[in-house]
């Protein structure tokens, strides 16, 4: 589960370098684990529909929007277009996406820690770590760096006063 210190933490005060130290750890992290072991974004959740995807993934596959969007999609609560059901009906057995090469936008993105701007997304990453064993490392990784115990100063060897004037 991730840490909700963390998060806390980074979304009251962001780091300056979050970004780049996202990035490294993202790509640490997909050095390490690969999706097709996993997929569970692909059984867990569903990409939001832009309409360029639905145009590009009926085109695809020689059906009309229209008839792709009835048979595989549905408007929700918010009125975004989302999958009819999980797991995705693309996933394959083997973990293999069947419209890889022309899949949606969001999960070209997925889990998003490439991304610019991290401490906007900093919810999204709490809930992808839940879901995804890559951001799961990520977010352990993160807690290491920014939760550390700083040693007291007695502990540390450093004067507990202030600093010494010369007299």
């Amino acid at each position: 589960m991730a840490s909700a210190k963390l998060f806390k933490k980074l979304k009251a005060k962001p780091p300056r370098d979050l970004d780049k130290v996202v990035h490294q750890l993202h790509e640490d992290a997909f050095r390490k684990i690969d999706c097709l072991d996993c997929a569970n974004c692909c059984k867990t959740t569903g990409p939001l529909w832009t309409d360029r995807d639905r145009a590009r993934v009926s085109k695809h596959l020689g059906m009309k929007t229209a008839t792709f969007e009835a048979q595989y999609l549905r408007v929700d609560e918010d009125k975004d277009w989302v999958l009819q059901t999980l797991p995705c009906p693309f996933l394959g057995d083997d973990n293999d996406c069947g419209i890889y090469d022309v899949r949606p936008k969001a999960c070209r993105e997925y889990p998003h820690t490439d991304r610019v701007k991290q401490h906007q997304i900093l919810g999204l990453m709490e809930k992808n770590a839940a879901i995804c064993p890559a951001v799961e490392h990520i977010v352990a990784r993160m807690e290491e760096r920014f939760l550390q115990a700083r040693p007291s100063s007695a502990e540390s060897g450093q004067q507990t006063r202030g600093p010494r004037r010369n007299r």
